[in-house]
């Protein structure tokens, strides 16, 4: 029968063996970074159908401006069928936001990982890493707010377009505030863009110094 005292060295080596031999700091951040950007993916899915989205919108308000208020019936076919297209939009930007949302609360794993790399410029490495993602999460939330509103002023705007004591002044003035939201938008994913392209080539820039041999799935 082994002795307790052997029981319990033999313990003892198991733990430290499984210390020693464990993932390192800079693994463990590989698998989360390539996690973050998985659940990303469906972010990346929405990008086409919201293009198609807001181009099928796009046709129905012109037409709307072609007719003209003479052609009111027609007008109030289209705006009706705009809002559900814009109904449409806010479902896909909706599934965006779940996914980047998703992907931040899983980022935000690798900071006690960081805090324990022992190489010091490999450390501040990945802490730049950190604070560029952090700011694209801050960036696209700003985004999205944006977004909502030039949703929401296009759903005012469709159902203004259904009344028929509808005045020029209102209208124009109505569309003065969604090209303002929409240039803004515009403006804001540029920055969004920027950071995503910043983060894909630090991330690049870490598992390179830190010498790991993986494969790269970027974000967009």
């Amino acid at each position: 029968m082994m002795e307790k005292q052997t029981v319990l060295m033999l313990f003892l080596c198991i733990i430290l063996l499984s210390g020693c031999f464990g993932p390192s700091p800079e693994e463990n951040i590989y698998q989360t970074l390539e996690e973050v950007a998985s659940l990303e993916d469906t972010f990346k899915e929405q990008q086409e159908p919201l293009l198609e989205l807001e181009k099928k919108e796009s046709e129905l308000y012109n037409k709307i401006m072609d007719l003209g208020m003479t052609e009111f019936d027609q007008v109030v076919t289209l705006s009706k069928e705009a809002i559900t297209v814009v109904e449409d939009r806010e479902s896909k930007i909706e599934a965006e936001n779940d996914s980047i949302m998703s992907s931040k609360k899983k980022f935000e794993e690798i900071t006690d990982d960081i805090a324990n790399i022992k190489d010091e410029a490999l450390r501040e490495s990945a802490n730049q890493l950190k604070k560029t993602m952090e700011d694209r999460y801050k960036s696209y939330e700003t985004l999205y707010k944006k977004y909502e509103t030039s949703l929401t002023l296009d759903k005012e705007l469709y159902t203004m377009l259904q009344k028929e004591d509808l005045t020029i002044e209102e209208l124009d003035a109505q569309i003065s505030k969604i090209n303002a939201t929409y240039k803004s938008v515009m403006e804001q994913n540029e920055e969004f863009n920027k950071y995503t392209e910043q983060y894909n080539e630090q991330k690049m820039t870490f598992y390179e110094q830190a010498e790991l041999d993986v494969k790269l799935n970027e974000m967009e």
